[in-house]
């Protein structure tokens, strides 16, 4: 990589992936450390500049995160967030205190207009701010200057300036902050230089020399889910070693109305090795009975290795298994300890007798708003690289209790109408996941002049920014009663439709 180097180091923040999202977005590449990264390390990267995420410790608890004060004199912009920012303050001599009145969610922030950070005419003296802190900088470090402020904080941003450091008590990164994006901008743009020169384009050009230069001759396996990942990971690969790919779709018989097909054909045209293995016989009769979802899981998981294998086999040895990891996988397995790496691949986890000399990943230094950029920019189908997220085990777990023949149908139609209907109301990218699940219960109808005794089916629906957390989405009423009616009227054997308002926790997202 010969982009620039923007490094989040992470405190502990529960926004470090969207501090990184956000930097990306301003077409700066970055990447996320843990705090106890060693400066000789930090400067073996040259970065460009530095941000310092947030953090649930106080700064004068000696057994809270630090790291060394000399970062400071390395001559590398710096940008303190909430936790970052009380730790430059106590670090080079300010005073951090436990608020008198401590600051949660949206608080009225004035800004000085003379800031590198706020000096946009974009932004007013007075804007909403986001902020969550019970500690406070009281008294700044000698040679800052107090560039922001609310009620109840004397300290809402400080800077210096002539060493290139800057903080802000509040989160730029979260959306609650009124032009939190411009500020950052500001920071990579005028504070450290920064050209833009990260895009997908720029990307997939580097990531397809790469991949051939590693590759050369040499044959590459990938499992292909018909996920997002799997399929860009698959476009990818396919444009760089073209015929030197082999992807095998096991298709497990649990997809959505009609994307195996879907798959199928917008890898057809590629001059790659496509295997697809119709299996959803050998799933079923391995489900006969079984209505526990973990046992479901499990099942299918374990059924999907055995048919992978079985059809690698039969390609003998290959030099490359490849797997559609993405950064946050990364991130999570230890703030980009690639040693750590999840393993939760696509495939559910690796067949032990796979014989091959090296794992790629294509894929691991995008998140995944990147992954649908580049998708696009692969030439890749927008309704395949806008597909929503989907389990593993498809449909098998939104069937609760035993699947049958009957009951797939059933909701493989109804899932398919309300994802209509959404697309229709142009909301299906702003609801962030959105499916339909049938149900264990039977209740009373009435259907022209007869009682019937049919299913319930649930829709489901959230808005989520790192799926950590869902509120339900406000789909209107009027296109719930369309879904509802088309439902009830087209598919048989459905006689209620109920829509799920819970949100993630107490809830989950799936419902199993």
């Amino acid at each position: 990589m010969n982009n620039q180097l923007v490094l989040v180091l992470d405190f502990g923040s529960q926004y470090n992936q969207l501090i990184a999202r956000r930097v990306r977005e301003c077409g700066v590449y970055c990447e996320v450390m843990r705090y106890t990264i060693s400066l000789n390390e930090i400067a073996a990267k040259h970065p460009v500049g530095i941000i310092f995420t947030g953090g649930p410790n106080s700064v004068y608890d000696q057994a809270s995160p630090h790291i060394a004060k000399e970062i400071f004199a390395m001559d590398i912009p710096i940008l303190g967030i909430c936790y970052g920012c009380q730790l430059m303050a106590h670090m080079l001599g300010g005073v951090v205190t436990t608020c008198t009145t401590s600051e949660y969610g949206k608080t009225e922030t004035t800004y000085g207009k003379s800031s590198a950070l706020f000096c946009d005419d974009a932004l007013p003296e007075k804007a909403i701010s986001w902020m969550s802190h019970t500690d406070y900088i009281s008294e700044p470090p000698a040679g800052f200057t107090v560039t922001a402020h609310t009620e109840s904080c004397p300290v809402a941003a400080m800077e210096c300036p002539e060493k290139k450091l800057y903080a802000v008590q509040f989160h730029p990164e979260v959306n609650h902050t009124a032009h939190g994006l411009t500020m950052l901008n500001h920071f990579l743009q005028d504070v450290c230089g920064c050209t833009g020169d990260w895009t997908m384009e720029n990307y997939a050009k580097t990531a397809i020399e790469q991949i051939r230069e590693k590759v050369g001759n040499g044959r590459v396996l990938l499992a292909l889910s018909g996920g997002v990942d799997s399929s860009v990971c698959a476009a990818l690969l396919s444009r760089a070693v073209g015929k030197n790919l082999t992807c095998i779709f096991v298709d497990h018989g649990f997809l959505r109305k009609n994307e195996g097909d879907e798959v199928e054909a917008a890898f057809a045209g590629r001059d790659i090795q496509f295997i697809r293995i119709n299996a959803k016989a050998a799933f079923m009769e391995k489900l006969t009975g079984v209505s526990d979802p973990e046992t479901k899981r499990k099942i299918i998981g374990e059924e999907f290795i055995r048919a992978f294998e079985c059809e690698s086999k039969k390609l003998g040895t290959v030099d490359f298994l490849a797997q559609g990891t993405i950064y946050p996988d990364v991130i999570e397995s230890g703030s980009g300890d690639a040693a750590v790496i999840k393993s939760h691949h696509n495939v559910g986890g690796l067949p032990d007798y796979v014989d091959f000399q090296e794992i790629i990943e294509p894929l691991r230094l995008l998140f995944k708003d990147e992954v649908h950029q580049l998708g696009i920019e692969l030439g890749l189908p927008e309704h395949l690289v806008w597909r929503q997220p989907f389990p593993g085990p498809g449909l098998a777990i939104r069937i609760i209790g035993e699947i049958t023949d009957e009951k797939l149908e059933i909701l493989q139609d109804a899932d398919w109408i309300f994802r209509e209907e959404i697309a229709k109301a142009g909301l299906d990218r702003s609801i962030h996941q959105y499916f339909a699940v049938l149900t264990d219960m039977h209740s009373v109808g009435v259907m022209g002049d007869g009682r019937t005794y049919d299913y319930t089916l649930a829709l489901r629906g959230v808005t989520t920014t790192d799926f950590m957390t869902a509120d339900f989405a406000r789909i209107p009423y009027e296109v719930l009663e369309t879904v509802s009616a088309r439902i009830v009227n087209e598919v048989k054997h459905i006689n209620r439709v109920v829509y799920d308002i819970t949100t993630k926790p107490p809830a989950t997202i799936e419902w199993e």
